[in-house]
Protein backbone atom coordinates (compact mmCIF):
# COMPACT_ATOMS: atom_id res chain seq x y z
CA UNK A 1 0.00 0.00 0.00
CA UNK A 2 1.37 3.52 -0.67
CA UNK A 3 3.00 5.21 2.28
CA UNK A 4 3.26 8.87 0.37
CA UNK A 5 1.71 11.08 3.10
CA UNK A 6 -1.18 13.51 1.57
CA UNK A 7 0.58 16.44 0.15
CA UNK A 8 -1.25 19.29 0.37
CA UNK A 9 -4.83 19.22 1.85
CA UNK A 10 -4.11 16.77 5.19
CA UNK A 11 -3.10 17.91 8.61
CA UNK A 12 -1.43 15.31 10.91
CA UNK A 13 -3.56 13.82 13.79
CA UNK A 14 -3.59 12.19 16.33
CA UNK A 15 -2.77 8.66 16.54
CA UNK A 16 -0.77 8.97 12.69
CA UNK A 17 -4.07 9.16 10.61
CA UNK A 18 -4.46 12.16 8.40
CA UNK A 19 -7.32 15.13 8.03
CA UNK A 20 -8.66 15.20 4.75
CA UNK A 21 -10.12 17.72 3.42
CA UNK A 22 -13.40 15.99 3.74
CA UNK A 23 -12.51 16.63 7.68
CA UNK A 24 -12.28 12.74 8.10
CA UNK A 25 -9.11 10.28 9.72
CA UNK A 26 -7.60 8.19 7.44
CA UNK A 27 -4.14 6.32 7.83
CA UNK A 28 -1.10 7.87 5.80
CA UNK A 29 -1.50 5.56 2.83
CA UNK A 30 -5.02 6.09 2.42
CA UNK A 31 -4.57 9.96 2.18
CA UNK A 32 -2.70 10.55 -0.96
CA UNK A 33 -3.98 8.65 -3.64
CA UNK A 34 -7.83 9.10 -4.75
CA UNK A 35 -7.80 5.98 -5.90
CA UNK A 36 -6.51 4.51 -2.34
CA UNK A 37 -8.75 6.93 -0.85
CA UNK A 38 -11.80 5.58 -2.44
CA UNK A 39 -10.76 1.77 -1.41
CA UNK A 40 -10.41 2.61 2.31
CA UNK A 41 -13.29 4.41 2.62
CA UNK A 42 -15.77 2.03 0.71
CA UNK A 43 -14.06 -1.42 0.17
CA UNK A 44 -10.73 -2.40 2.61
CA UNK A 45 -11.97 -4.19 5.97
CA UNK A 46 -15.70 -5.27 4.69
CA UNK A 47 -16.35 -8.49 5.12
CA UNK A 48 -16.08 -10.59 2.36
CA UNK A 49 -18.65 -13.68 2.82
CA UNK A 50 -18.62 -15.18 -0.96
CA UNK A 51 -16.85 -17.81 -2.22
CA UNK A 52 -15.75 -15.95 -5.69
CA UNK A 53 -15.39 -12.72 -3.86
CA UNK A 54 -12.99 -14.29 -2.03
CA UNK A 55 -10.84 -16.33 -4.08
CA UNK A 56 -10.49 -13.20 -5.48
CA UNK A 57 -8.86 -11.42 -2.66
CA UNK A 58 -6.61 -14.44 -2.33
CA UNK A 59 -5.05 -13.92 -5.90
CA UNK A 60 -4.53 -10.45 -5.53
CA UNK A 61 -2.92 -10.72 -2.84
CA UNK A 62 -0.67 -13.15 -4.11
CA UNK A 63 -0.16 -10.91 -7.02
CA UNK A 64 0.89 -8.31 -4.78
CA UNK A 65 3.45 -10.02 -2.96
CA UNK A 66 6.75 -7.76 -3.59
CA UNK A 67 4.33 -4.90 -5.15
CA UNK A 68 2.57 -2.04 -3.52
CA UNK A 69 -0.95 -2.31 -3.43
CA UNK A 70 -2.00 0.81 -5.50
CA UNK A 71 -0.14 -1.60 -8.49
CA UNK A 72 -2.49 -4.27 -8.40
CA UNK A 73 -5.92 -1.83 -7.87
CA UNK A 74 -5.40 -0.42 -10.33
CA UNK A 75 -4.73 -3.26 -12.45
CA UNK A 76 -7.85 -4.94 -11.20
CA UNK A 77 -10.27 -4.33 -14.24
CA UNK A 78 -7.42 -5.92 -16.53
CA UNK A 79 -7.05 -9.07 -13.80
CA UNK A 80 -11.19 -9.58 -13.99
CA UNK A 81 -10.96 -9.74 -17.64
CA UNK A 82 -7.90 -11.99 -17.53
CA UNK A 83 -9.12 -14.26 -14.90
CA UNK A 84 -12.88 -14.42 -15.96
CA UNK A 85 -13.90 -12.41 -13.10
CA UNK A 86 -12.13 -14.98 -10.82
CA UNK A 87 -14.80 -17.46 -11.34
CA UNK A 88 -13.31 -20.32 -9.80
CA UNK A 89 -14.90 -22.94 -12.12
CA UNK A 90 -13.81 -21.18 -15.26
CA UNK A 91 -10.26 -20.66 -14.17
CA UNK A 92 -9.77 -23.80 -12.76
CA UNK A 93 -10.58 -25.47 -16.62
CA UNK A 94 -7.66 -22.83 -17.44
CA UNK A 95 -4.81 -24.92 -19.17
CA UNK A 96 -0.86 -24.26 -20.39
CA UNK A 97 -2.04 -22.33 -23.46
CA UNK A 98 -3.98 -20.00 -21.04
CA UNK A 99 -0.88 -19.80 -19.09
CA UNK A 100 1.00 -18.50 -22.33
CA UNK A 101 -2.02 -15.74 -23.08
CA UNK A 102 -1.73 -14.49 -19.52
CA UNK A 103 1.96 -14.13 -20.10
CA UNK A 104 1.24 -11.89 -22.95
CA UNK A 105 -1.07 -9.84 -21.20
CA UNK A 106 0.32 -6.22 -20.42
CA UNK A 107 -2.47 -5.22 -18.39
CA UNK A 108 -1.77 -7.66 -15.54
CA UNK A 109 1.49 -8.68 -13.35
CA UNK A 110 3.36 -11.16 -15.82
CA UNK A 111 4.57 -13.84 -13.37
CA UNK A 112 4.57 -17.52 -14.58
CA UNK A 113 4.35 -18.56 -10.68
CA UNK A 114 1.76 -16.20 -10.01
CA UNK A 115 -0.05 -16.79 -12.68
CA UNK A 116 -0.05 -20.91 -12.05
CA UNK A 117 -1.37 -20.04 -8.22
CA UNK A 118 -4.23 -18.17 -9.11
CA UNK A 119 -4.97 -21.39 -11.07
CA UNK A 120 -3.85 -23.81 -8.79
CA UNK A 121 -5.98 -21.67 -6.00
CA UNK A 122 -9.13 -22.13 -8.32
CA UNK A 123 -8.93 -25.79 -8.42
CA UNK A 124 -7.98 -26.11 -4.51
CA UNK A 125 -11.39 -23.57 -3.90
CA UNK A 126 -13.38 -26.18 -6.43
CA UNK A 127 -11.87 -28.99 -4.43
CA UNK A 128 -12.98 -27.56 -1.03
CA UNK A 129 -17.01 -27.27 -1.37
CA UNK A 130 -16.68 -31.02 -0.53
CA UNK A 131 -15.39 -29.85 2.87
CA UNK A 132 -17.47 -26.68 3.46
CA UNK A 133 -16.64 -24.67 1.00
CA UNK A 134 -13.47 -22.06 0.88
CA UNK A 135 -15.69 -18.86 2.88
CA UNK A 136 -16.16 -21.08 5.98
CA UNK A 137 -12.70 -22.63 5.80
CA UNK A 138 -10.84 -19.23 5.76
CA UNK A 139 -13.31 -17.24 8.44
CA UNK A 140 -12.80 -20.36 10.61
CA UNK A 141 -9.59 -18.81 11.44
CA UNK A 142 -11.29 -15.30 12.69
CA UNK A 143 -8.96 -14.72 16.39
CA UNK A 144 -10.94 -13.88 19.08
CA UNK A 145 -9.70 -10.50 19.41
CA UNK A 146 -8.55 -7.78 17.27
CA UNK A 147 -5.61 -5.32 17.26
CA UNK A 148 -6.29 -1.85 18.79
CA UNK A 149 -3.52 0.16 16.84
CA UNK A 150 -2.77 4.12 17.37
CA UNK A 151 -0.30 4.15 14.69
CA UNK A 152 0.86 2.50 12.03
CA UNK A 153 4.00 0.71 13.51
CA UNK A 154 1.39 -1.25 15.87
CA UNK A 155 0.27 -2.94 12.99
CA UNK A 156 1.42 -6.46 12.91
CA UNK A 157 2.27 -8.15 10.02
CA UNK A 158 1.00 -11.64 10.95
CA UNK A 159 -0.78 -13.17 13.53
CA UNK A 160 -0.76 -17.04 15.01
CA UNK A 161 -4.23 -17.24 13.05
CA UNK A 162 -2.77 -16.20 9.55
CA UNK A 163 0.01 -18.55 9.61
CA UNK A 164 -2.21 -21.18 11.29
CA UNK A 165 -4.30 -20.60 7.78
CA UNK A 166 -1.20 -20.46 6.07
CA UNK A 167 -0.27 -23.63 6.62
CA UNK A 168 -3.93 -25.05 6.52
CA UNK A 169 -4.20 -23.63 2.93
CA UNK A 170 -1.17 -25.20 1.89
CA UNK A 171 -2.47 -28.51 3.06
CA UNK A 172 -5.45 -28.07 0.86
CA UNK A 173 -2.97 -27.61 -2.03
CA UNK A 174 -2.78 -23.40 -2.18
CA UNK A 175 -0.05 -21.49 -3.34
CA UNK A 176 1.01 -18.23 -2.79
CA UNK A 177 -0.58 -18.02 0.73
CA UNK A 178 1.89 -17.37 3.22
CA UNK A 179 1.68 -16.23 7.01
CA UNK A 180 1.93 -12.05 5.58
CA UNK A 181 -0.13 -12.66 2.63
CA UNK A 182 -2.69 -14.04 4.44
CA UNK A 183 -2.74 -11.48 7.13
CA UNK A 184 -3.25 -8.83 4.69
CA UNK A 185 -5.81 -10.96 3.39
CA UNK A 186 -7.82 -11.10 6.87
CA UNK A 187 -7.20 -6.95 7.37
CA UNK A 188 -9.08 -6.68 3.83
CA UNK A 189 -12.04 -8.73 4.62
CA UNK A 190 -12.78 -7.88 8.06
CA UNK A 191 -11.23 -10.72 9.53
CA UNK A 192 -9.30 -8.57 11.69
CA UNK A 193 -9.73 -4.72 12.05
CA UNK A 194 -6.54 -2.82 12.06
CA UNK A 195 -8.20 0.35 11.34
CA UNK A 196 -5.92 2.69 13.80
CA UNK A 197 -8.51 3.78 16.29
CA UNK A 198 -8.66 7.49 15.60
CA UNK A 199 -9.85 6.68 11.99
CA UNK A 200 -13.38 7.43 10.61
CA UNK A 201 -13.26 3.76 8.78
CA UNK A 202 -12.92 2.04 12.68
CA UNK A 203 -15.21 -0.68 13.63
CA UNK A 204 -16.69 -0.11 10.50
CA UNK A 205 -17.18 -4.02 9.17
CA UNK A 206 -19.22 -4.97 12.08
CA UNK A 207 -17.67 -7.79 12.81
CA UNK A 208 -15.72 -5.95 15.77
CA UNK A 209 -17.07 -3.30 18.11
CA UNK A 210 -15.30 -0.50 17.84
Amino acid sequence: MSTEPLASTGASASGGTVIGDDGLARPVWASSDPMLRDYYDTEWGLPVRDEQGLYERISLEAFQAGLSWATILRKRPAFRAAFADFHPDTVAEFTDSDVERLMQDAGIVRNRLKIQAAITNARATVELRNDGGLVNFVWGFQPESTPEPTALHHIPTTSPESVALSKALRKRGFAFVGPTTMFALMEAIGMVDTHLMDSHRRGSSGVWPR
